[in-house]
């Protein structure tokens, strides 16, 4: 359990107390931006290989139960995934400032539209979702430490993002963020923005109940547990 700790506050630290910190426009404005994003991009990607790696290590050797809220819950994971999968997969497919290399976008007449509309970060609300479910349906310790990482680096993420993009696209930022909000339909309750469905597009709304259905359905061999009543595999 110690290494699934340690590489979590790893993979925190590098995102909370470097990518989500001024740290990062001193790094750039001193080694470059490619230089910084093909650097970060690294310690990323180890850091997630450490993270996966202790925590299938802490699983299956050193955990504990802490809760367990029975099948009732699991059995709303198909639902729950559903949505999650909305949110990240429509997200990555929609033009957003928020994204990387995104800031192109707010130079359009309309950088509010689609997904966006619903929230300026619904990648990173997907992942939350999937984290939160996650962490609440297992209850042992280990899932806790590892989907708990995703969760709070989600949340702070959209936090963090808006602060750098506000410090780098000033007014055009200040624009858009006013017309659009962080936490999801925020924006269409207060009336500062509405619901367009067409621009969403259907084949966005394909595409993420494809990869829905697949990582359903294939859920038991990639991962050992089958999110099926009765433990069912498909194949």
């Amino acid at each position: 359990m110690i290494y699934l700790v340690v590489s979590a506050t790893f993979f925190m630290a590098i995102h909370l107390l470097i990518a989500g910190t001024t740290v990062r426009d001193r790094l750039i404005d001193a080694f470059g931006e490619t230089f910084y994003l093909l650097a970060f991009s690294g310690l990323s990607v180890a850091g997630i290989v450490w993270l996966v790696a202790s925590y299938n290590h802490a699983a299956i050797e050193d955990t504990w139960l802490v809760w367990d809220f029975g099948p009732g819950v699991r059995h709303l994971g198909g639902l729950i995934m559903l949505v999650a999968s909305l949110f990240a997969v429509m997200g990555l497919l929609t033009p957003n400032p928020t994204a990387v290399g995104g800031g192109e976008v707010l130079k359009s007449d309309d950088p509010a539209r689609g997904m966006v509309r619903i929230t300026r970060h619904p990648f990173l609300w997907g992942a939350a979702i999937w984290a939160g479910f996650h962490l609440v349906a297992n209850g042992d310790a280990a899932s806790i430490v590892f989907f708990g990482t995703f969760l709070v680096l989600s949340i702070l993420g959209t936090v963090s993002i808006d602060s750098k993009r506000r410090r780098g696209y000033g007014e055009a930022w200040a624009r858009f963020s006013a017309k659009t909000s962080n936490i999801p339909f925020g924006a269409i309750i207060t009336r500062r923005n509405s619901l367009n469905l067409e621009e969403i597009g259907l084949w966005r709304l394909a595409a993420a109940t494809a990869v829905f259905l697949a990582i359903l359905l294939s859920h038991a061999w990639l991962f050992g547990v089958s999110p099926f009543p009765g433990g069912w595999v498909p194949f």
